[in-house]
């Protein structure tokens, strides 16, 4: 054996494991939603399929019953609790204001990444996922998601860059749909266009000068629906991608729907003939 390569040899075998295990915990963290505020917590551990992963608490913070309640649901699933100063926790929950000294770290068996492993695994015949772009309203996006879900859309996806955070609000809009819709996280939206076009999905941009009305007859491959806020609509770089440019027929001088009355025009429209999952 060279001994002068051993010490070589056993520090890139460290580096590799150290990277395995940083990886294994990224992924892990990456299908992890993090919610704050003692109520908003409180009710998303009572949630059935809702797990607490980690729980993070303020040192600072007072006996109360909420927190024990909230502690316990937190111990039946098995929860890592940590308490931190103000500061630290602040950097965890990114609002101080509000997180009231508790925020957790949950695992919703229908909330995923849409990174590379996903997307190769999704047909690209017969699925439609709805797409928010630049939608910053919390009380729109959680209105969005319960229309979507509503309609057995089969994926929502939400990006950090140009999106809004899963807030309380959120939460709250959606009346608790969060914890049950198929929610894709992504950093860049276009990006995500581009791997999904790449994978023969068409884009389809709800547009008010559309050339066709989203109810006309489309083909059988798979779809996103890109949704874009009211004020500003769909950015420039997600428009370019554009496959398709539908419109919702609009009458009596009316120029513009809500985006979750629009987003529940597009689910609904995909679950006409599609077999009901309760038969």
């Amino acid at each position: 054996m060279d001994k002068a390569a051993t010490p070589a040899s056993a520090n890139a075998a460290q580096i590799q494991a150290d990277s395995e295990r940083y990886l294994k915990r990224k992924a892990g963290f990456n299908r992890c939603l993090t919610i704050y505020g003692r109520k908003p917590v409180l009710e998303a551990l009572q949630q059935p399929g809702v797990r607490c992963e980690r729980l993070h608490l303020a040192q600072s913070n007072k006996s109360a019953l909420i927190l024990d309640q909230i502690c316990a649901l937190a111990r039946q699933s098995n929860a890592d609790i940590r308490e931190h100063d103000r500061a630290s926790l602040s950097r965890i929950s990114r609002n101080a204001r509000e997180d009231q000294g508790v925020a957790a770290d949950i695992s919703l068996q229908s909330y995923r990444e849409l990174d590379d492993d996903l997307l190769a695994s999704i047909p690209a015949t017969g699925k439609t996922f709805i797409a928010a772009d630049g939608l910053t309203n919390p009380q729109n996006l959680g209105m969005l998601i319960r229309s979507a879900a509503a309609g057995r859309c089969d994926g929502i996806i939400i990006p950090r860059k140009r999106g809004c955070d899963l807030s309380p609000l959120v939460i709250k809009a959606s009346a608790g749909a969060v914890f049950r819709a198929p929610i894709l996280r992504c950093e860049r939206l276009e990006d995500s266009l581009t791997r999904l076009r790449a994978q023969n999905w068409r884009v389809a941009i709800l547009d008010a000068a559309g050339d066709a009305s989203v109810f006309a007859p489309l083909d059988s491959r798979s779809r996103v629906f890109v949704l874009g806020s009211e004020t500003d609509g769909i950015s420039k770089e997600v428009s370019a991608l554009a496959d398709e440019r539908l419109q919702v027929p609009m009458m009596n001088g009316i120029e513009s729907l809500n985006v979750a009355v629009t987003a529940a025009l597009v689910a609904y429209r995909n679950d006409i003939g599609r077999p009901d999952p309760d038969a």
